[in-house]
């Protein structure tokens, strides 16, 4: 494992309903190392997804420091942020999030688009990505011509084809059965091995016992820090070799 990608540092996020305040995270001190597989679990209403909007820079804490690759990134404009997503995060979800009007060429290549990658280096990386994921007879497919995995698979090209150093995977095999939610986890554990940091946020205690560390949210704060068949760990920053 690499040097420290992600360090978060006193994170709180709260949000207003009504004359109520919601602590979604509480004083959430976390360090991730680049390569590493991490699950993070938990209920609904624990606070996951919302530490998996603040980690893809789709949300910004109330207080506390998120450093990404050692770069404050909670400081940076919306541009900015928008650009750091683009070059260095890339996303999964449940439900896919594909353009329905676009193939699943075009789906792939999306990303590049709004990169402003030209036209000659977008087609070459699209014609690999189908080729790797299995899609080339699929190319010209809208997502409503395809199964559901392989909509995700067209999903998690896309979240690839600009290579980043972090995947964030929102419960990525929860509309799939049995059989192709594993397809779907092997292709991101296959990314795992390469050295893509893998986030993986579930309640699914069989997908978050794949991962080699245990993040357990409870009521927004941090319960336990795991790694796989070894005791809870007391200092977040101090991450194992």
């Amino acid at each position: 494992m690499g040097a420290a990608l992600i360090e978060l540092a006193g994170i709180e996020r709260i949000f207003q309903l009504g004359d109520s305040e919601v602590h979604a995270l509480r004083r959430l001190d976390v360090c991730i190392a680049a390569g590493e597989y991490v699950a993070v679990m938990g209920p609904s209403g624990s606070g996951k997804s919302t530490l998996l909007n603040l980690l893809g820079l789709l949300d910004r804490p109330n207080a506390g420091i998120y450093r990404l690759a050692g770069r404050d990134v909670t400081t940076l404009s919306a541009d900015e942020q928008a650009s750091v997503r683009s070059e260095r995060i890339g996303f999964v979800f449940q439900s896919f999030h594909l353009v329905p009007r676009l193939t699943a060429a075009e789906n792939i290549a999306l990303p590049m688009i709004l990169a402003g990658i030209a036209p000659a280096q977008r087609s070459a990386r699209v014609t690999r990505a189908l080729r790797d994921y299995g899609l080339e007879n699929r190319a010209d497919h809208r997502p409503d011509q395809l199964s559901g995995g392989q909509r995700q698979r067209v999903a998690i090209a896309r979240a690839t084809i600009m290579q980043p150093a972090l995947i964030l995977a929102d419960e990525p095999t929860g509309n799939l059965d049995r059989a192709t939610g594993e397809e779907v986890m092997r292709l991101l554990e296959e990314l795992n091995q390469r050295g893509v940091t893998l986030i993986v946020v579930t309640h699914d205690t069989s997908l978050g016992a794949r991962a080699r560390r245990q993040l357990l949210m409870a009521d927004g704060a941090l319960e336990s820090d795991r790694w796989r068949g070894s005791e809870a760990i007391s200092d977040p920053c101090a991450l194992p070799t």
